[in-house]
């Protein structure tokens, strides 16, 4: 199940908004990383233990993508959204993908697509290595 991006649940409305806002938001991240030199390889990768949002080689390195997007008036900025929990929560679908892959001795780093103003007049920052993995 596709996880909501940030907000409330309110009578069922906001969800659709915010999961468009968050594929949309997706589709500009992958845009954006192709034009940085960057691989994509999975979209929404899920497994038992979550979800990651792109896996991607950039420079040799494999790469996991977590992107945040919000909208114009949400004073919450993308990369405050990314807690510790979140994070390890990361870490482990990563840890999962690498052990499924038989990629455990991979050189891997985590990279945030942070996005503010959608949809209007979005602004892309790429964080790479925007934390170390807790697995």
């Amino acid at each position: 199940m596709k996880s909501m991006r940030g907000g409330t649940n309110q009578g069922g409305e906001g969800t659709r908004d915010h999961r468009d806002l968050g594929d949309e938001g997706e589709l500009l991240a992958v845009r954006h990383l192709k034009r940085l030199g960057y691989r994509i390889l999975v979209r929404n990768y899920r497994c038992p233990l979550g979800e990651i949002d792109i896996i991607a080689r950039h420079g040799g390195v494999l790469v996991f993508v977590e992107v945040k997007s919000r909208g114009a008036g949400n004073s919450v900025s993308p990369k405050q959204a990314l807690t510790p929990a979140k994070q390890h929560k990361l870490s482990q679908v990563a840890w999962y993908y690498l052990q499924k892959h038989k990629l455990t001795e991979a050189n891997s780093r985590f990279d945030v697509v942070a996005i503010r103003g959608m949809p209007d007049v979005p602004e892309l920052e790429v964080i790479e290595n925007a934390f170390e993995s807790t697995y």
